[in-house]
């Protein structure tokens, strides 16, 4: 009798799948369930969590505005695992830098038909996209992480890119306005919005994915690949990982705060403190996250966010061409009518989970949007 033996695959990690979920829940109708809540209610716990799911006008920090960054600090994390391990298998750069273009260039062109290339055509087309940032950061954090083998290059080039973004931001002076302005018109960001990208700008003076927004973008995601190769790697055991992702978001943190007196958090233009500050509270998510699902195995819990999260590009482009809310209002809408004020908690509610019905079917079905 022969005996077959298995390679050693390691599992996937249940946590960075969830954690993406949780994310995206709140893009697709999480949020947007809270406020109807708040408004139904008046409850004031629900009040407090409501307010957190408006992006503050300008300087400050809500919970809605670390979504975004949550997600490119995620897709950072999941770097080491996608494309270190093919390096450490044989596969050449050159196969991996073209894989890596291929999805910068397919997000993209995803974000323009998000921003409705298709119906508009090419005038008044605003070509920027969350989608854009999402592939641009992932492709040049890839190739950081593809061309340096020591994590103390890798810190180089944060440290780097970093450095260089509050140089811009603090020392080149904007005409009219002068070095180190932070408003939306005079600020750097603002400038280099005006003289470099083509089409149309989401504000009127600047881009919230911009040119030296993206590079923010750049190292949040670098900073996620930190996170991966922590949870990659075989000198700690898993609880202790969950402390080293814990320290540093910790770390990341406080350094935001010591920096926001004289360099303000800004999520419209990512300033600095706002990269860390994101940062770290991406690693603290993730620490728990870890340590419940992969650590402690307490994963009953984690299909809902799980099925979301596999095919989260699919949900936020679904979004965008299938409106999920007439279902639920022609189900519903007998309900939710006589319940007055709160029938709008009872249309979100069924809008969300005609979402996640329709991402399980995906899911049962092994249908994945891979980009």
């Amino acid at each position: 009798m022969e005996t077959t033996i298995k390679p050693n695959v390691k599992p996937r990690l249940n946590s960075l799948d969830t954690l993406r979920g949780f994310d995206m829940l709140w893009i697709i109708g999480g949020g947007e369930l809270l406020r109807a809540l708040s408004k139904s209610t008046g409850w004031d716990w629900v009040n407090i969590l409501a307010n957190q799911m408006h992006h503050v006008q300008w300087e400050g920090f809500h919970f809605e505005d670390l979504i975004f960054p949550l997600f490119m600090f995620i897709s950072g994390a999941a770097i080491p695992f996608a494309l270190t391990s093919k390096l450490e298998k044989g596969t050449s750069k050159k196969e991996l830098y073209k894989k890596v273009f291929q999805r910068m260039v397919l997000l993209v062109v995803f974000g323009m038909v998000y921003n409705g290339i298709l119906a508009k055509g090419f005038s008044d087309i605003r070509y920027l996209s969350v989608l854009s940032q999402i592939g641009i950061g992932y492709f040049f954090a890839s190739l950081i992480v593809i061309n340096t083998a020591t994590l103390k290059s890798r810190i180089f080039w944060l440290l780097g890119i970093l450095s260089g973004i509050a140089m811009l931001q603090f020392l080149v002076p904007v005409p009219g306005f002068g070095a180190g302005s932070f408003t939306p018109d005079g600020s750097i960001n603002a400038w280099l919005d005006q003289h470099l990208l083509p089409g149309k700008l989401i504000y009127k003076t600047y881009d919230p994915e911009g040119v030296l927004c993206i590079v923010s973008a750049i190292s949040v995601t670098l900073m996620g690949t930190f996170a991966g190769f922590i949870l990659r790697s075989e000198k700690y055991i898993p609880s202790r990982k969950t402390v080293v992702l814990l320290i540093a978001g910790a770390s990341l943190i406080l350094v935001a705060l010591l920096l926001s007196p004289v360099y303000p958090i800004i999520k419209k233009i990512w300033t600095v403190p706002f990269d860390l500050l994101t940062a770290g509270i991406s690693f603290l998510l993730l620490s728990l996250f870890y340590f419940i699902i992969d650590v402690k195995l307490w994963n009953k819990w984690i299909l809902f966010f799980k099925v979301i999260g596999l095919n989260s590009i699919t949900i936020y482009l679904g979004g965008q061409l299938i409106d999920f809310e007439l279902p639920s209002k022609f189900l519903l809408g007998s309900i939710a009518i006589p319940c007055g004020c709160f029938g709008e908690v009872i249309i979100v509610s069924g809008m969300i989970a005609a979402e996640w019905i329709f991402l399980y079917y995906l899911y049962k079905n092994k249908i994945f949007l891979r980009v």
